[in-house]
């Protein structure tokens, strides 16, 4: 059974959506997104997936060379949502004890967001058959730079940077109902629940704690 969940201003979980829009004047757009139990789904394994690069120093080192041949890097990252005990979860995938992403990656050179996308999640869950995966982009619910050849990432390009090394989008991801992913053997998937990364840069970094936020607009 899925749970129906609507996009709109008064929040997540749906409370009191009619009374707030009554007394709204603005427009308002109602979005459905279907949540399936994470009973639904079967999770196997496949061959390790490894980064490009062996150390963040490299990764970063990688990144100023092709700033400067192609400019600034464009990368995707997909939000997987489903439902645990009644509750929204995202689905993470976590690399050793303390560090957790979402699935995606760069994108290559003049390559559509939506199109690379697809193509990362299935590199990273496809199956080990390939059968191709039904992979449902929907909007897109965050925009991170990163305004130089360092960690650092923000929600707006700050006043004195006039070109951005790195601009990620965060694309909400609507799952099939039932589906069997494969994850890479140096990775766990685990489904980490909403109020769990609220407010919790310590444990999973600004992006992925920032999800409450951009999910309940």
């Amino acid at each position: 059974m899925a749970t129906h969940v609507r996009a709109s201003p008064a929040g997540w979980p749906r409370t009191n959506s009619v009374t707030h829009r009554q007394h709204s004047t603005s427009p308002q757009i109602d979005r459905f997104i279907n949540l399936y139990p994470l009973t639904n789904y079967t999770f196997g394994t496949k061959d390790p997936l490894y980064e490009k690069d062996s150390s963040v120093a490299a990764r970063f080192a990688r990144m100023k060379e092709e700033f400067q041949k192609v400019g600034m890097r464009r990368s995707v990252e997909g939000v997987l949502i489903v439902h645990e005990h009644g509750l929204p979860h995202v689905l993470l995938l976590q690399l050793g004890t303390t560090f957790f992403k979402l699935p995606g990656g760069e994108l290559n050179l003049n390559e559509d967001p939506v199109d690379g996308l697809k193509r990362l999640l299935t590199e990273t869950l496809g199956r080990q058959d390939g059968a191709p995966m039904d992979w449902t982009i929907e909007d897109t619910i965050g925009n991170w730079w990163r305004p130089n050849f360092e960690p650092p990432q923000y929600p707006y390009v700050p006043a004195h940077i006039t070109k951005p090394k790195e601009h990620k989008k965060l694309f909400l991801t609507q799952l099939p109902e039932k589906a069997l992913f494969a994850v890479p053997r140096n990775y766990k998937l685990v489904a980490a629940p909403l109020f769990e990364l609220y407010d919790n840069s310590a444990g999973y970094g600004p992006i992925i704690s920032s999800l409450p936020q951009a999910l309940s607009r």
